[in-house]
């Protein structure tokens, strides 16, 4: 089943997988979900995964200590409170320490900067669960849940309305490695970074993504996948009230919907906001994949996990 050789790597940001590596992961990832090779059940037999938490989650939590155990080996949590990460200790003597017990960490955190020096001083793999500025094992997730809905990722027209955040930057990445057009509309301010931007129209260049930023909702007109998250993520609970009167017109519901494709498919990393960024009853369509994105959380990172640690 795998054929790429990632073994030993990191994996920070979507960009640190070339675009083949990518599509060997989904593959991966598709025959683990199929059932295929037996579930390589005992893939990962003996290891460990340390799961470092300074945010609270449940899919992030519980899909990769699932997947750890029905790949044949054992997740460790380790809550915010347990080490207190850059407080109680420094983070090199954490990336040091723990990787003279397991054999993988895997960090779901405030700053990006804190997973990129666990990964300096690590000496075994180091898995971004999230950051503020990329979550790359979702981007991972919702290319599969893509793939399984059209088929195909080259030439998909995806748009995302909402905020600039995290999430928009992983999956610019993801659509200019794997060649999806992707445009992301945000109220003005709130726009992706412009470096992440430049860099996804770079990498769009040769692969024949075609990424874009606007303003404007009529730019979602004919998309294929439509995309939206929370209006404020964990740490801008401050800013939530006035997000929602700046963010009111940037949301899926009926009305976005009849601009869309007719059979768009409506993707949501979760936890949902019903009322504000989706409505509920726009959330259970049939063309709704946000419960199978939510599975293939568990999908993607068991192939991943397999690809740097099997």
């Amino acid at each position: 089943m795998v054929s790429v050789n990632l073994k030993g790597r990191h994996f920070l940001s979507i960009l640190d997988f070339s675009s083949e590596e990518i599509m060997e992961v989904l593959k991966t990832a598709q025959n683990l979900k199929a059932g295929k090779g037996a579930q390589r059940k005992a893939a990962l037999a003996g290891k460990t995964l340390a799961m470092i938490f300074q945010k609270p989650s449940l899919r992030t939590r519980v899909s990769f200590e699932a997947g750890m155990t029905q790949l044949g080996g054992h997740a460790i949590y380790l809550a915010p409170s347990d080490i207190k990460i850059g407080e109680r200790e420094t983070t090199e003597d954490i990336a040091l320490t723990l990787s003279r017990y397991v054999d993988c960490i895997m960090a779901r955190v405030f700053g990006h900067e804190i997973v990129e020096e666990l990964a300096k001083a690590a000496t075994v793999p180091v898995i971004n669960g999230l950051s503020d500025f990329e979550h790359p094992c979702q981007i991972l997730a919702d290319l599969q849940t893509i793939l399984e809905r059209k088929g195909k990722l080259t030439g998909v027209r995806a748009c995302y309305i909402g905020d600039g955040n995290n999430v928009a930057h992983s999956l610019m990445y993801g659509a200019a490695r794997t060649g999806m057009h992707l445009t992301v509309i945000t109220p003005p301010g709130y726009e992706p970074r412009a470096e992440v931007l430049n860099k996804s129209k770079g990498i769009g260049a040769t692969t024949g993504s075609k990424i874009s930023a606007t303003t404007d909702l009529e730019e979602a007109a004919g998309a294929e996948v439509l995309y939206t998250d929370v209006w404020a993520s964990m740490g801008q609970e401050a800013e939530a009230e006035a997000r929602k009167k700046l963010f009111a017109n940037y949301r899926i519901d009926a009305e976005t919907m009849k601009h869309a494709d007719r059979e768009a498919v409506i993707l949501h990393c979760l936890p949902a906001h019903y009322g504000d960024e989706i409505d509920y009853a726009t959330s259970r369509l049939p063309n709704s994949a946000i419960f199978d994105q939510a599975e293939d959380r568990l999908h993607a990172q068991k192939a991943l996990l397999v690809h740097l640690v099997g």
